[in-house]
């Protein structure tokens, strides 16, 4: 039996209080492929008060038994990497090698990085007379989006748990398959109940009524910038703590001393891995103006290497964009750069040839952008790269931080040193030199409007903890 209409509270799928649906449309064929069950104040209540009560004997569990209870959930993840990787080709349209090696590949490597940094984590610290005691903060609402359903899933409620907290997960309506399959695995594992909820619905419906519950002691949200901005407000009045992950508009800075070429070429690579759905893709490249039109030719070719279509075929690199809203904003930013004046180096408006349906975006390289055009300021969320000149370092580290994000950055050059020194100008979270393996034992969050907090392994774990100061403790 699919669970596809329930909600998953208390330990047990259960039917919503009132029923409602919404269809899930596949983004590469426009149809809707299946439906789910959206919940309203009366659903999120009853997770809450599962969770509350749940809080009471979880908060005590012991650090020993939380390591065991994680590696049993990532033996069942691992028995069902293949239902996670094809629910999030099936709602996202993502290409069926990039769901499996990508986006399944990342809820696994979350999970690991959570383990080895709970195995290793202290809980207390003794400062003199002082014992500094790390706590679990209570009932954790978490919110999370639809670009990397299981990245930002495992990246919450791992070390939620790991933390000794109770949650209530509510993952984007838009791309919810691979969440209720998480639902799944958490119940295969064990875990007890009312530790873990979930409830689907609409941000206004059920993520909004999550964030100002008096029940919930935390909001954990990953999101648009806008959408955080009403998160914050609804949990104010409650004063619960908020950790947020928001937008992005990082910067690519190839300095004179990268190698250009390949700089060029990998930063088109990873400004268009997930259809340019990453908040912290590399969506501005900033080149040395002399090597302007040298950057164009390598990105053109660079970006129609890529093929778009199908992604159930193989030979497949870009799927679609996730939905109808997506697809008509980034149709409308590309207009915007065209009538701004950046010269379109390759892709344009409309689908790609030979695509008639689906939301299919032609992979794009604008030219010659300015800092002050709306492509080099505003999240676009799909793949579309605009390349920016600097006159020198310094204008180059202006530009990089001219932006009301800092999520992330990156630097290209063949001199380490010269990167770390660029790298410690930079106003993000995260800085990437030449191009590094995804770490998740990292850090990840932003500065400025791309939210607060941090998630990732030990760091993730920290914001789920209060900490308490026991004065005279050893007197």
């Amino acid at each position: 039996m699919s669970n596809h209409l329930k909600f998953y509270i208390d330990g047990a799928w259960v039917d919503p209080v009132v029923p409602a649906t919404l269809d899930v449309i596949n983004p590469a064929t426009e149809e809707a492929y299946t439906k789910i069950s959206v919940g309203t104040k009366a659903d999120v209540d009853k997770a809450v008060a599962a969770a509350k009560t749940a809080f009471r004997t979880f908060s005590k569990v012991s650090h020993a038994d939380r390591v065991a209870l994680l590696k049993r959930i990532l033996d069942v993840y691992n028995e069902r990497f293949e239902d996670v990787a094809q629910a999030v080709s099936d709602e996202m349209g993502a290409p069926l090698s990039f769901a499996r090696d990508a986006q399944a590949w990342a809820g696994r490597a979350h999970m690991e990085s959570t383990i080895a940094a709970l195995e290793n984590y202290s809980f207390s610290e003794q400062r003199g007379s002082t014992m500094v005691v790390k706590e679990p903060i209570g009932v954790c609402a978490l919110i999370t989006p639809w670009n990397w359903p299981l990245n930002q899933i495992v990246c919450k409620v791992a070390p939620a748990i790991a933390a000794g907290c109770t949650v209530v997960l509510k993952p984007s309506e838009i791309a919810p398959i691979s969440g209720i399959v998480w639902a799944e695995i958490m119940h295969a594992a064990g875990v007890p109940k009312g530790v873990f909820n979930l409830v689907n619905g609409t941000g206004p419906d059920v993520g909004q009524v999550m964030s100002g519950h008096p029940d919930v002691d935390m909001v954990s949200f990953t999101g648009s910038t806008r959408a955080g901005i009403i998160v914050a407000k609804t949990a104010a009045d409650t004063v619960k703590r908020v950790a947020q992950e928001l937008g992005g508009k990082s910067a690519n800075i190839i300095l004179p001393d990268a190698d250009f070429e390949n700089a060029v070429v990998q930063g088109v690579q990873g400004c268009f891995g997930n259809t340019g759905q990453s908040c912290d893709a590399p969506t501005r490249m900033l080149v040395p103006a002399d090597r302007h039109d040298e950057a164009l030719g390598y990105a053109k070719k660079a970006a129609e290497a890529f093929k778009t279509g199908d992604p159930k075929a193989a030979d497949t690199d870009l799927g679609p964009v996730v939905s109808q809203l997506q697809y008509d904003k980034i149709q409308r930013l590309i207009q915007t750069g065209i009538d701004e004046g950046a010269t379109v180096v390759t892709g344009g408006t409309g689908r790609p040839d030979g695509l008639n349906r689906g939301y299919f975006i032609k992979p794009t390289v604008f030219g010659h952008v300015t800092p002050a055009m709306t492509v080099a300021r505003e999240e676009i969320f799909g793949p579309v790269l605009s390349i920016i000149s600097y006159k020198n370092e310094a204008e180059a580290i202006e530009i990089a931080n001219d932006t009301v994000y800092g999520l992330a950055a990156y630097i290209q050059s063949t001199n380490i040193e010269h990167a770390r020194a660029v790298a410690k100008e930079m106003r993000a979270g995260t800085v990437n030199l030449n191009y590094p393996d995804w770490d998740t034992f990292s850090s990840f969050g932003g500065y400025k409007q791309s939210g607060n907090g941090r998630e990732y392994a030990d760091f993730g774990i920290h914001d789920f903890l209060e900490i308490k100061s026991i004065v005279g403790y050893g007197a």
